[in-house]
């Protein structure tokens, strides 16, 4: 095993961390958090307990991950980001009298960010919701529902503009109104190339 963990970082017990991974200086990781292999977990990034993050990740500095999210492989989450598992949250019951329990319960809501998704600086993630495979969120944005695969999301709320290549690059921008259908889109910088069809970006032929 080749892990890197900083000397001021905290990992909590049951904490599976994959080989050739990197945790930063003052990095706070709870229990029960399973990270993949070869990733990358910048500075003062708190990841809760429970989360799952699969292979070749990169969280920034200054991320914020609570309970309920999953993470799959291959995701870039740039600095100064936040997920949020909770619509209606509140410190105390109604009477003010009893600070409400911090376990999950009936109102944590889960996030799901598929593989090889971007998540943009400074980004707020809401919950009961999917990132789609390779889409990019645009930094600053609100993440409010899910979000299509290799689509490009941006604004508060996020809303969908275009759509992307796996490469990153910008494929097309979508139409201000309504869905629209286009039988081939070649990636000007790599030469991948997608179908959409009703704003679904389909891949042609995937790499392998």
């Amino acid at each position: 095993m080749s892990v890197r963990i900083h000397p001021s970082a905290i990992i909590e017990d049951n904490v599976s961390i994959g080989k050739d991974s990197s945790i930063w200086d003052n990095v706070h990781i709870r229990h029960s958090t399973h990270i993949g292999e070869e990733c990358i977990v910048g500075e003062k990034t708190y990841i809760a307990y429970g989360v799952k993050i699969g292979d070749r990740v990169k969280i920034n500095a200054f991320v914020y991950i609570c309970n309920a999210v999953t993470i799959e492989d291959g995701v870039m989450i740039s600095a100064s980001t936040t997920f949020t598992n909770d619509r209606f949250p509140r410190a105390t019951t109604s009477d003010l009298k009893h600070l409400r329990p911090s376990a999950p319960d009936e109102h944590t809501l889960p996030t799901l960010v598929r593989e090889g998704a971007t998540i943009g600086a400074g980004c707020t993630i809401g919950n009961d919701l999917t990132i789609g495979r390779f889409a990019m969120i645009g930094m600053g944005s609100l993440v409010t529902k899910s979000v299509p695969d290799f689509h490009l999301a941006m604004g508060h709320p996020a809303k969908s503009v275009g759509c992307v290549c796996r490469c990153g690059q910008l494929l097309k921008r979508f139409p201000v109104e309504g869905n629209f259908d286009e039988p081939e889109i070649v990636c000007t910088t790599c030469g991948l190339k997608y179908r959409i069809t009703k704003g679904e970006v389909i891949e042609l032929i995937p790499p392998v």
